[in-house]
């Protein structure tokens, strides 16, 4: 039986009851769970804050229903918008576009502009289309304390949120089953497209190739003057456990000196490698290695080791929001492989 045909209908009227009262749910997308919260209850908002132990001006994601008045959240959406929302909603796809003047801050950071997405997992559009008749949103980062590994299971988000669910901060989590897509949407600006055209914020499962098909150009990098983005910080995604990554020709010898030296190698692979302390082996396809990575990354910070050890995968096109992800784990950990061997 699919998600769709196993919806706990009376679960979901109760969760969107919840966040219309201004209550803190977690519920799954194709991405990676969320915590979600009314996006136009600056109160409710900030419980998202007060639970993640997030900066208040780092923006949230607005989750809207399929079919959405998105002039509601934008009285300035482009063109370039609705082509985009008419090819890939739902779906892993955020739109950065000018905040209607009515819409609160609180989900922008303070910035004057907003980020809207349609996530396409069954369970977070029948919540959508159950809150406020479909005609609200929710704001909804991964469900996930600050900077740590995103949840894509229901229990990654029970285990984050412990304390918050024992003292009814977060009322519930929707089980949704393991996130498809395992990493979070891309997210492109449309906001200046005036001055700097479109803009990539952050990779992820729709390519800036399949972007530029819809509208005809390719997005650009992000400059300075950007607007903020979840999840684009140098140091996120990233576990307890300190995590380096090291190309296929230097693991075999990196692995054997570690093991020489007496420390417990946590091991994320897809090449014949040598035994560690433990390891688990992803297949050598991005869309594969994504859904895994994060659940991977969790599995391997409880495996008491010193250091997780990432096979750095290849750097084509199709790998560029793995390796978006990876490099922003291993950021807060850097030269941590150099300390381990010279020790």
């Amino acid at each position: 039986m699919s998600v769709a045909e196993s919806l706990d209908l009376p679960a979901i009227a109760r969760a969107a009851d919840a966040l219309a009262a201004g209550g803190l749910v977690a519920f799954p997308t194709e991405t990676v769970y969320g915590l979600g919260a009314d996006a136009e209850n600056p109160a409710a908002v900030a419980r998202i804050y007060e639970a993640k132990g997030r900066p208040s001006d780092h923006p949230v994601i607005v989750h809207v229903a399929p079919g959405a008045d998105l002039s509601h959240w934008s009285d300035a959406l482009p063109p370039a918008a609705q082509q985009l929302v008419d090819a890939f909603w739902p779906g892993p796809l955020t739109l950065i576009v000018k905040r209607a003047a009515h819409i609160p801050d609180a989900v922008s950071g303070g910035q004057d502009t907003v980020g809207l997405r349609c996530p396409s997992h069954p369970v977070a559009i029948a919540l959508l289309r159950a809150f406020k008749g479909g005609q609200g949103g929710l704001a909804a980062p991964s469900a996930n304390k600050f900077g740590n590994v995103s949840p894509t299971t229901a229990q990654h988000v029970r285990d984050e949120f412990e304390a918050e669910l024992a003292s009814g901060l977060l009322v519930d989590v929707l089980d949704g089953g393991q996130s498809d897509v395992g990493i979070e949407s891309t997210i492109v600006d449309l906001s200046r497209l005036a001055t700097h055209g479109s803009v990539l914020l952050r990779p992820g499962h729709i390519s800036s190739e399949q972007i530029a098909a819809v509208i005809g150009v390719l997005p650009g990098l992000p400059d300075a003057a950007a607007p903020r983005a979840s999840g684009t910080l140098e140091s996120h995604y990233a576990p307890h456990t300190p995590v380096a990554m090291q190309h296929t020709d230097q693991l075999a010898q990196t692995l054997e000196l570690l093991r020489k030296a007496g420390h417990r190698v946590a091991l994320i692979h897809y090449s014949d490698l040598p035994p560690a302390s433990a390891s688990v082996r992803l297949r050598a396809e991005p869309e594969h290695y994504a859904h895994a990575l994060y659940a991977s990354l969790r599995a391997m910070d409880q495996a008491d080791a010193a250091l997780i050890l990432v096979e750095a995968p290849p750097t084509t096109a199709a790998w560029l929001g793995v390796n978006d992800r990876l490099r922003r784990a291993a950021f807060g950990s850097a030269g941590i492989l150099q300390q381990f061997l010279a020790q």
